[in-house]
């Protein structure tokens, strides 16, 4: 006796309303775990000057890590610090204290709440005592008091400077090219939004591509990298900090 052949109910067919709705939850949920990851999760940076040379270079572009540190609404300036606090020459990400409205700033943590710090024999000194650096480039020197911005405009030499609670002496690594708290004084921990974690990409095309606003000359920086792949630093690719 053969088998009956079983036949499938074809599905009832969607009306072009029901897709259009279906796309539009599909695409708003998309929208929403973006929102939630580069809010609250990562997000991506890119080295526009050589204050941070020979650790990161003009081009590097950084997964920035947010957890732990601060959790905010992506495109906007509200944001919330977490638990997480910085660990003695850890490189974070921050929001300059001088003016809230330029682009992020990466620099090193080089001083903690409570510590006195001073800078002379060509030395960071913490609380009496040299601080080992490896990573250093230029001689570490002190900031002219004419040269001082944000908190500490028109005050005097500040050094040794003791370090206020809840806020973190900043420095870049390459001292000679670095405008650092020795000029504008510490970074608020409320200020602090993260820390690197990867290197997804580092090209090597100028200062230009980089600065705010330069969304042509960043496109043609990419194509570049496509046409002449020797532009692109693939030894520094998926460094890990």
């Amino acid at each position: 006796m053969k088998a009956e052949k079983v036949q499938s109910k074809p599905q009832d067919k969607l009306t072009m309303e029901q897709k259009v709705r279906r796309e539009i939850i599909a695409w708003f949920w998309v929208g929403l775990v973006f929102l939630l990851i580069n809010g609250a999760i990562g997000q991506a940076r890119v080295i526009p000057s050589g204050s941070m040379e020979s650790t990161l270079l003009i081009g590097d572009h950084l997964i920035m890590s947010r957890v732990g540190y601060d959790a905010g609404i992506p495109f906007t300036g509200w944001h919330v610090p977490l638990w997480r606090n910085p660990k003695r020459q850890q490189i974070i990400i921050f929001k300059p204290p001088f003016d809230l409205s330029q682009p992020d700033y990466v620099k090193r943590a080089i001083g903690l709440p409570g510590d006195t710090i001073d800078i002379h024999d060509g030395a960071v000194w913490i609380n009496g005592e040299r601080l080992v650096e490896t990573y250093t480039l230029g001689k570490t020197e002190r900031v002219d008091p004419g040269l001082y911005a944000g908190a500490f405009a028109g005050m005097p030499q500040v050094m040794p400077y003791k370090i206020p609670e809840n806020c973190y002496f900043a420095m870049g690594d390459n001292r000679q090219n670095s405008f650092d708290s020795r000029f504008w004084g510490c970074v608020p921990r409320k200020d602090i939004i993260g820390t690197p974690v990867l290197i997804y990409m580092s090209l090597n095309a100028g200062t230009e591509p980089w600065q705010p606003g330069k969304i042509g000359e960043r496109f043609l920086a990419y194509l570049n990298g496509i046409i002449h792949p020797g532009t692109v630093r693939w030894r520094r690719l998926f460094h890990v900090f």
